[in-house]
């Protein structure tokens, strides 16, 4: 494992002499532009498993994406490796359909502290949830991003994530009412302590997400990329593409339906993502919103 490999497979090619919070942004950006979040793995008979050497190669040399457990594990060996002062904590994802967090800790977070000032560096959410840039971790305070307005708020030790959107103009009025769409304006994302963690504290949830029939990965196949201007997106045979702020305070949400005989084509051409085994696209409705 090597920085030179990973920064060719993200393009980054700016300066590392400094461990500011330019720098972190720009390393950033560069990984949720060309790492996808997906997991693939699931519904093509791959096992995820979380040893940093095992994610090295899965998204360095075979160009791949990862879950928040790969991302962010990977992204937080680079900046440790750069000389910032990181660690990892551990997130409950907010459930809209259950309008409730979840009770099991699933999503791993990067903290880094650059000149006594805490960040929180998340490459693993995806969507339009995806943070483009680190959010300075403070209580009460609107941090404009392109993809919206993201907020936390400390109560009682506890942090919580949230995110303001754009009004949606969804040109294919066949997906107007499509559950993969966010009703609501304002949207819990997930809740945190800062109690540190290790990813040996994420071994069960790896295994549970991608075996129990309960879990959101079991019931779709999802594969999410950032670009300069929003995100693309196939979950199951449904690819969307957003186009952020393409009028004042509206998005473009563009939706295709793909045939079987599409998917392998679009992964790659979209995604830049080829798969050694044979993908079983799945979308159960419900569950998750772009």
């Amino acid at each position: 494992m090597n920085l030179e490999e990973y920064f060719a497979r993200t393009g980054y090619k700016g300066s590392l002499e400094n461990q500011d919070l330019e720098t972190l942004t720009d390393i950033f950006q560069h990984h949720i532009r060309a790492v996808p979040f997906e997991n693939l793995s699931i519904h093509c008979g791959e096992k995820i498993t979380l040893e940093l050497e095992h994610v090295y190669n899965k998204i360095v040399h075979k160009k791949r994406g990862g879950w928040c457990m790969e991302n962010n594990q990977l992204l937080g060996w680079v900046l440790k490796c750069l000389g910032y002062d990181t660690s990892f904590l551990g997130a409950y994802v907010f459930n809209p359909h259950e309008n409730a967090y979840a009770t099991i800790m699933t999503h791993l977070l990067v903290k880094v502290v650059i000149e006594g000032k805490a960040y929180i560096v998340d490459a693993g959410f995806g969507v339009s949830y995806q943070m483009w840039q680190p959010m300075e971790l403070v209580s009460g305070k609107d941090q404009p991003q392109a993809p919206g307005i993201f907020r936390f708020t400390e109560k009682n030790a506890i942090w919580y994530l949230e995110k303001m959107r754009r009004k949606q103009y969804i040109p294919n009025q066949n997906f107007s009412n499509s559950d993969l769409l966010e009703k609501k304006d304002c949207r819990k994302v997930y809740m945190f302590s800062l109690e540190p963690r290790t990813v040996e504290d994420f071994c069960f949830q790896c295994t549970y997400l991608q075996t129990s029939p309960d879990s959101l990965f079991t019931k779709k196949s999802i594969c999410t990329l950032q670009t300069t201007d929003g995100f693309r997106a196939l979950i199951g045979w449904t690819l969307t593409e957003t186009k952020y702020n393409y009028k004042e305070n509206m998005d473009l949400v563009e939706f295709i339906t793909l045939k079987d005989e599409e998917v392998e084509k679009t992964l790659k051409d979209k995604f830049n993502i080829t798969l050694e085994r044979k993908l079983v696209p799945i979308n159960i409705k419900g569950f998750y919103t772009i």
